[in-house]
């Protein structure tokens, strides 16, 4: 059992690495993206090529004060949904150090194409080191949002900062088709409602949607699954949710008039 976990796709970069939370989890990306455990593993492999970018996030996040290099649960996941999507558009909502936004382009990158939209509306932490109770999303001194991120793999992204009920009607008009969402920004459940229902008519069809920390939004991406007539699919016991857009039909749900429909 041993040899087969040390040979997996990812496994070296995880090694590399020295944080176990960023192994990937093959049959939730499966789920998400319909495909076969083997070509989530083929998609995978493309990780253990990148070593070098991989090891930057790291000692980036090392000078930042930040201990671990996994900020959000199954970045080489990330990746490989790109991968496996090859999505015209990406739109996230949260950057902070930048790890999902990293792992986004270095997806695109791969493809060839596709273009990454970013949301954030950043916050500092007081002083040198991140204090017990602050965030740790707050941007250390002197750090700008996506300090992690690579200045090799910037050439993709569209980084905005500001509140996304300002910017994400915009983006998300900008982004359409959106292939693959991120919420990772304020997770109230009034505020992760908004970026779904604002999202929701420019999804491709096919899209995966993806939504962190749900333990703290309640039943709001599990009324937007419904509302979809798909299932929620679990990153195994953390609240990294994810669900996949129907491909035969809009995610538009018909504007409400006040007035029955009128009769054809």
């Amino acid at each position: 059992m041993s040899a087969k976990r040390s040979t997996a796709p990812g496994s070296v970069a995880v090694r590399r690495l020295g944080d176990r939370r960023a192994r990937p989890r093959v049959k939730w990306v499966a789920r998400l993206t319909g495909s076969t455990t083997a070509e989530v593993e083929r998609a995978l492999r493309g990780v253990d090529r990148h070593l070098e970018e991989l090891e930057a996030i790291r000692l980036a996040h090392q000078e930042g004060g930040r201990a671990f290099y996994a900020q959000i649960r199954s970045p080489f996941d990330l990746y490989a949904l790109v991968r496996l999507l090859r999505p015209d558009s990406i739109v996230e909502t949260g950057v902070s150090s930048g790890v999902s936004s990293a792992h986004f382009l270095l997806g695109l990158r791969d493809c060839g194409r596709g273009r990454l939209y970013s949301i954030d509306l950043p916050t500092r932490q007081a002083g040198e080191i991140l204090r017990v109770g602050e965030s740790p999303v707050s941007l250390p001194p002197g750090c700008p949002t996506g300090w992690a991120v690579p200045s090799g793999l910037r050439r993709r992204w569209d980084l905005r900062l500001g509140p996304s009920q300002k910017l994400l009607p915009e983006v998300a008009r900008r982004a359409d088709p959106i292939g693959l969402f991120l919420h990772d920004s304020l997770h109230t459940p009034s505020h992760l409602t908004f970026e779904l229902e604002t999202i929701r008519s420019h999804l491709a069809p096919g899209a995966v949607v993806l939504a962190d920390n749900t333990v703290w939004t309640g039943q709001a991406f599990d009324r937007f699954a419904r509302s979809l007539g798909v299932p929620v699919i679990r990153n195994g016991r953390s609240d990294l949710v994810g669900l996949r857009v129907p491909t035969s039909a809009p995610a538009r749900r018909p504007a409400r008039t006040g007035r029955s429909p009128a009769k054809p």
